[in-house]
């Protein structure tokens, strides 16, 4: 895994650790294309779609450097584990290369760890038979610390590829507390991605230093605008944060 350090970024560095998030359910076809294409500009690791969308981004991006992503269980990860890898598998055959999992919320707070550890496996072993990354959304704002850390640890059992913060549509997202957390509690096998609220440059280049490979962002344009302002030595203006419910 690549140590990203908020000093020494590249612009290049930057953009690939966004996820451009297309996830708001009023979302129209338009709207998916002109983001498929926004994130083609700005060259960004991802578009996150939902499932009804993948082959349209994969169309519209079929020459860009942006893979497709997609989410399964979203977004309250309470869907059968059978659905669940049902879901995956359409997902990886309509064309996405990464997949974000919301793990079974409910579950993981009744104490069910096997079961959560089994319905996270699931996937993992789906997508990972394709070579299909997966990121699993644990919810952090319904969990206590101590499920916090037993979702890091399941999750590194069955050899997922990223740990999520959030969904964007909880009461909240991604804090530097819940990210000091998580990166503590896996090994460097397995890597960190913030959710939630992260919608200025300072607030990227914070969780960076907090060891965050990948976040998801709807202020993507804003995000690496303002950062190549910024190399050019230009004042960037503060923007505030969004409100819960987007990322």
């Amino acid at each position: 895994m690549t140590t990203l350090n908020s000093k020494t970024i590249t612009y290049e560095q930057l953009a690939k650790v966004i996820d451009h998030s297309l996830l708001r359910p009023e979302l129209t076809e338009e709207d998916i294309i002109a983001g498929c294409e926004l994130a083609h500009r700005y060259h960004t690791a991802t578009v996150c779609v939902k499932p009804c969308h993948v082959k349209l981004a994969v169309e519209v991006l079929k020459d860009s450097d942006v893979l497709v992503s997609t989410v399964v269980g979203f977004p309250h990860g309470s869907n059968l584990t059978e659905i669940k890898v049902l879901e995956a598998e359409k997902a990886m055959e309509d064309g996405a290369l990464e997949l974000d999992m919301v793990l079974n919320i409910g579950q993981l707070r009744s104490g069910k760890i096997d079961f959560v550890r089994d319905d996270v496996k699931a996937v993992c072993n789906a997508t990972h038979a394709r070579g299909v990354k997966v990121k699993v959304i644990f919810e952090n704002a319904y969990l206590t610390d101590e499920e916090k850390v037993a979702a890091c640890k399941l999750c590194e059992e069955v050899g997922v590829d990223w740990i999520k913060t959030s969904t964007g549509f909880a009461p909240g997202g991604a804090t530097h507390a819940d990210l000091r957390l998580m990166r503590a509690n896996v090994s460097e096998k397995v890597q960190v991605k913030a959710a939630g609220g992260i919608r200025t440059l300072p607030a990227l280049l914070d969780v960076i230093d907090l060891g965050v490979t990948r976040c998801g962002a709807t202020a993507t344009a804003t995000i690496l605008d303002d950062f190549k302002a910024q190399q050019e030595g230009k004042k960037i203006d503060p923007k505030p944060d969004t409100a819960p419910g987007e990322y």
